[in-house]
């Protein structure tokens, strides 16, 4: 299976929108109200919020195609303020890399991760982060095998009114 990576652009905020809420819906459904997660799907996913975060020229925003299809997409951004502790260096957040259900187990997360790593490298970053929900294990495993590990610091991650925890996890170069 041939997986393309390209980035998104603003007129792509409607199919984005169609992927960032059906991925984060899989991902965290039955650990909140269906109120406070779909509240928060329309305050976080919604095409308007998407379309502000393309016009940000700061953040990077890419789709992983499968014949010509986007079935995954991945959102970084050189930041600072959510982990002060991170700004001793040079760092890109990993802000966030998700796949359809139907696409995981398919190395199309592993593309993605390679892809955004190298970016770091090439554009000489001293680390990267990202916060990983506390529960969930799997994603946890798969950070560890590409030499993240867990900072020791944690961030309240609600969704809505349901209280919730990231790991907050580094790399370094």
């Amino acid at each position: 299976m041939e997986i393309n990576i390209r980035r998104i652009g603003f007129s792509d905020a409607p199919t984005l929108s169609d992927i960032a809420r059906k991925t984060f819906y899989d991902t965290f459904t039955g650990t909140c109200t269906e109120e406070d997660m779909q509240g928060f799907l329309d305050q976080y996913y919604s095409v308007e919020q998407l379309g502000k975060e393309l016009l940000d020229i700061e953040t990077f925003c890419f789709f992983a195609e499968v014949g010509g299809t986007p079935v995954a997409y991945l959102q970084f951004k050189e930041s600072y303020e959510s982990f002060p502790e991170i700004k001793k260096w040079k760092a890109m957040e990993l802000k966030r890399i998700y796949v359809l259900k139907e696409y995981q187990g398919k190395g199309i997360a592993q593309k993605l991760m390679d892809f955004f790593l190298e970016f770091a490298v090439v554009n000489k970053y001293e680390a990267v982060w990202l916060g990983v929900w506390e529960h969930n294990l799997r994603a946890q495993k798969f950070y560890e095998k590409y030499g993240f590990i867990n900072s020791g610091f944690t961030h309240d991650f609600p969704i809505g009114s349901t209280p919730q925890t990231d790991f907050w996890l580094w790399k370094f170069f």
